[in-house]
């Protein structure tokens, strides 16, 4: 019999503009996602975090790279994050990031978007 793990890395990113305009620090967010780990009953395998870094691309936040490393390595099956725009604010990258995903048989959850619903406007009305 095979057995599901349900391993997470949980991102968190705050930019300086965002702490600002939305005064939700890393503290936060860690905690936040913490307590959704417990409830869906996940294990952490770490907390990856980027401070101060915009998510215009994937390429320039080392904690980002590291978890997508880790998630290649068969070491997290999960991605958790506060947020969809903590992970990415670029529809190519999303486009990337979710056939690594699929590649390597991980999972999205973002706790304050509903990720399916937008992947079903986004993607499939593009037919992409």
């Amino acid at each position: 019999m095979n057995e599901e793990r349900n391993v997470a890395g949980i991102y968190i990113r705050v930019s300086t503009e965002d702490q600002v305009r939305e005064g939700f620090s890393l503290g936060e967010q860690e905690e936040k996602l913490k307590q959704l780990c417990k409830y869906k009953d996940y294990k952490i395998y770490k907390v990856y975090k980027d401070a101060g870094i915009s998510a215009k691309d994937m390429e320039h936040r080392p904690a980002f790279q590291q978890m997508l490393e880790d998630m290649r390595a068969g070491k997290i099956n999960y991605i958790i994050a506060y947020k969809l725009d903590r992970v990415t604010r670029s529809v190519r990258d999303l486009e990337v990031l979710i056939s690594d995903l699929e590649t390597h048989h991980c999972y999205l959850v973002c706790d304050r978007d509903d990720f399916t619903s937008f992947y079903d406007k986004v993607f499939k009305s593009a037919n992409l």
